[in-house]
């Protein structure tokens, strides 16, 4: 039995079982599921997606994503979830979900990917903040096991070794793959031997890990391990990833090659405003969701589009209002936008008319969009 959900787009869910549950740490857990064999095609996944889960919590359906750790050659779905509060809906799934329960589990998606290129030597380098560690995890695996030539140096920020999660595969991955991983573990509340590795990950001590870790290179002795970086991926809360992408793009890697992932509601821009534009006052606006029209008007084209309709009251989807998980993304049908960030939508996306609305600044008079994208 499966069910399709409208979460910004209609996602197909199907049930399945739970053949795994460890508790990590106390606060976080792991579930991995049971794939039939119907369904295996189904399940096929990229490393950095996710999965949704719908469940029930205090009488009221809860639909939550949850990032893979497993790795796609594993040929599982394995996920790691934190427990935010003692009476919150992660802390009913852990209480009342067991070992061969059955619970809705959307197919899989996300944008939070890379390409393979395992004939290449690339240097990519990880940032991670607590359970931001789950869909990078499911990447240093796949690279390693993909790309033999790929080196892969992980920061990983905890409040104490006891938050710590993942650290035995951590541990396994860098004993084994010694030569191409480095890892390196940061505590902001717990005292270290090592005055560096004290605090949080964040501009002032990427500046120190540039100088004193990803310095010499030793199969380029005219440049530096940082010069040869060809990808950074950072997964944590918003202030963290604005922080450390905008230090990383300030440090010389382009924003097309940082890539990030978010897992908390965020609604500041990752990177500052970088133009100006003609002002435009009471914009016409017209937009489809589910079947539906909606006509109003914008009174000026200072704020972007998704966040004037929200303060309307408008039923648009949503998530994180930065770019990231494209749960706005919809179709300009009339007028032009000018799109600030994209860290969601392809070029041929793009191409074909598709736009962010919490990344979009109206530049015409009259614009019209459809939400209703399948």
């Amino acid at each position: 039995m499966e069910q399709q959900i409208y979460k910004g787009k209609l996602t197909q869910f199907h049930w399945l079982k739970i053949a795994k549950k460890v508790e990590l740490t106390k606060n976080t857990f792991s579930l991995e599921f049971e794939i039939p064999e119907n369904l295996k095609a189904n399940f096929k996944f990229e490393a950095g997606q996710f999965v949704s889960l719908k469940f029930q919590s205090h009488g009221e359906d809860i639909i939550n994503d949850y990032s893979m750790t497993s790795a796609p050659y594993e040929k599982k779905i394995s996920l790691g979830i934190k427990v935010n509060s003692p009476d919150g809906a992660t802390s009913e799934l852990f209480k009342n979900y067991q070992v061969g329960d059955e619970i809705l589990v959307s197919e899989p998606s996300g944008r939070f990917t890379l390409v393979s290129k395992p004939s290449e030597f690339r240097t990519i380098v990880g940032f991670a903040a607590g359970i931001g560690i789950t869909p990078i995890l499911s990447h240093f695996k796949n690279i390693l096991h993909n790309e033999p030539r790929t080196r892969l140096f992980l920061f990983f920020g905890n409040k104490s070794s006891q938050d710590l999660i993942y650290r035995e595969q951590l541990d396994n991955l860098a004993r084994t793959c010694g030569d191409r991983l480095q890892i390196f573990y940061f505590f902001s509340r717990e005292k270290t031997a090592n005055n560096f590795f004290y605090g949080r990950l964040d501009e002032k001590k990427l500046a120190l890990i540039i100088n004193q870790i990803l310095h010499l290179d030793d199969t380029d002795e005219e440049s530096t391990i940082w010069d040869a970086v060809d990808d950074v991926l950072i997964c944590g809360k918003g202030e963290m990833i604005k922080t450390l992408a905008n230090a990383c793009y300030h440090h010389g890697i382009p924003k097309k090659n940082i890539h990030f992932e978010l897992f908390e509601e965020f609604n500041d821009d990752i990177y500052p405003l970088e133009k100006e534009f003609p002002l435009i006052k009471n914009v016409e606006m017209e937009f489809r969701i589910l079947g539906q029209q909606y006509k109003t008007e914008l009174p000026t084209n200072e704020e972007k589009i998704l966040q004037q309709l929200l303060i309307q009251k408008f039923p648009v989807p949503y998530s994180c209002k930065s770019g990231i998980c494209g749960s706005c993304e919809c179709i300009l049908e009339e007028g032009e936008v000018e799109l600030l960030e994209n860290e969601y939508l392809t070029e041929k996306e793009e191409e074909r008319g598709h736009i962010l609305a919490c990344m979009s600044i109206a530049k015409s008079k009259k614009i019209k969009l459809n939400f209703d994208l399948s």
